[in-house]
């Protein structure tokens, strides 16, 4: 951990001929101190203390960081940014690694070949773009368990060095956040106030709404002029902000799809987007709830409609494997198709799906722990 810390002044120093500046103790002693104090506080996180009142580490002054060239100044800059993205104010510790993505998508998301796809298509797109023109926003649709939670945290670990307990991330869930409809007017200020503030703290900020579909139609239209094209509101741009909603709506349609490929003799891989977003938009406007009379369908503000498909025995299986692998507990192939076996299958005839997805898996494992 030491050694890279070294690199960059080291490399900086030979190219720029700097040496003789850098071997000028008395007046680096100060830069140095100061410099390993504040790597120590803010990379390490070490239970550091504030050194305002020591008279004996001063903050270096412009005139004693003047012994390093512009190059090399920029040459660390470069080298601390690359380990969080940096910024004046906020969360700094944003990662946006979207190869770590796409290899949780791969290895850990089972069954999701539309989800894996459109979402690693979605952010890295988003990301790229210097200059979006609105907030990208999301909706996942499926039955539960089927891994909208979870990717929905895989984003978050890794856009975020904290994951979901960044200062970056903010999860709402519809039942536990707003509860009372009568109380649609404070919930409409505190949720301006949370959205507002998130972003000016951390402009690449992600929202995620959890069962989307029963929220209020007064909240959803609240938080609508943020994903809007707007340049910025009172002065605020939130066209760098990420919102994700998840919904169980559709889920009947996304089944009745996969459904008909497997009596048709296909692979539930052959299904693509095209057979299921127009599906999923027209159920969202013919739904019950917020989603129905929201400005965010009529206003085509919902950049991607990400379908998550019924899960399998097989793909049971793999959940169950990974819940025990991530338990440090041995198994077999017996074991595994036993919890499989344990769940719920419809149709009733056909008893292809998982009626809960992998939701209970890891509760059903318990059985098996030693």
């Amino acid at each position: 951990m030491i050694l890279p810390l070294f690199l960059p002044l080291a490399w900086a120093l030979s190219v720029n001929g700097e040496f003789g500046a850098f071997f000028q103790l008395g007046s680096i002693s100060n830069v140095s101190r100061y410099y390993w104090n504040y790597v120590y506080c803010n990379i390490w996180e070490g239970e550091c203390q504030p050194h305002q009142d020591d008279s004996s580490v001063q903050v270096p002054t412009e005139d004693a960081w003047s012994m390093f060239s512009e190059d090399y100044m920029q040459l660390l800059s470069d080298w601390y940014c690359s380990l969080g993205q940096c910024c004046e104010t906020g969360d700094c510790r944003i990662i946006n690694n979207i190869t770590g993505l796409e290899k949780d998508l791969e290895q850990k998301l089972h069954g999701q070949h539309l989800a894996q796809a459109v979402v690693v298509r979605a952010i890295r797109g988003f990301l790229k773009n210097p200059s979006p023109e609105k907030a990208l926003t999301l909706s996942f649709h499926g039955w539960s368990g089927t891994g909208k939670n979870f990717v929905s945290r895989m984003i978050s670990d890794n856009l975020y060095r904290d994951g979901m307990k960044s200062h970056c991330v903010r999860l709402f869930i519809s039942p536990f956040h707003f509860p009372h409809a009568k109380l649609v007017d404070v919930y409409q200020g505190q949720l301006k106030d949370w959205i507002s503030g998130t972003v000016q703290h951390c402009p690449q900020a992600l929202f995620i709404f959890d069962e989307a579909e029963k929220l209020h139609p007064g909240l959803i239209d609240t938080i609508k002029p943020y994903m809007d094209h707007y340049q910025d509101l009172d002065g605020v741009s939130y066209r760098r902000a990420i919102f994700i909603f998840l919904s169980n709506i559709g889920g009947a349609a996304i089944n009745e799809v996969t459904l008909d490929f497997w009596h048709s003799g296909q692979n539930r891989e052959d299904v693509d987007m095209e057979d299921l977003e127009p599906r999923l938009r027209t159920e969202a406007l013919q739904s019950q709830g917020g989603f129905s009379q929201s400005q965010l369908l009529t206003g085509n503000l919902i950049d991607f409609f990400v379908p998550f498909l019924p899960l399998e025995y097989r793909h049971v299986k793999l959940c169950a494997r990974d819940a025990f692998r991530s338990r440090g507990v041995s198994y077999s192939e017996e074991i595994l198709d036993e919890v499989a076996r344990g769940m719920l299958y419809v149709p009733k005839e056909e008893k292809l799906f998982s009626a809960q997805g992998c939701k209970s898996v890891p509760q059903r494992i318990n059985f098996f722990l030693p």
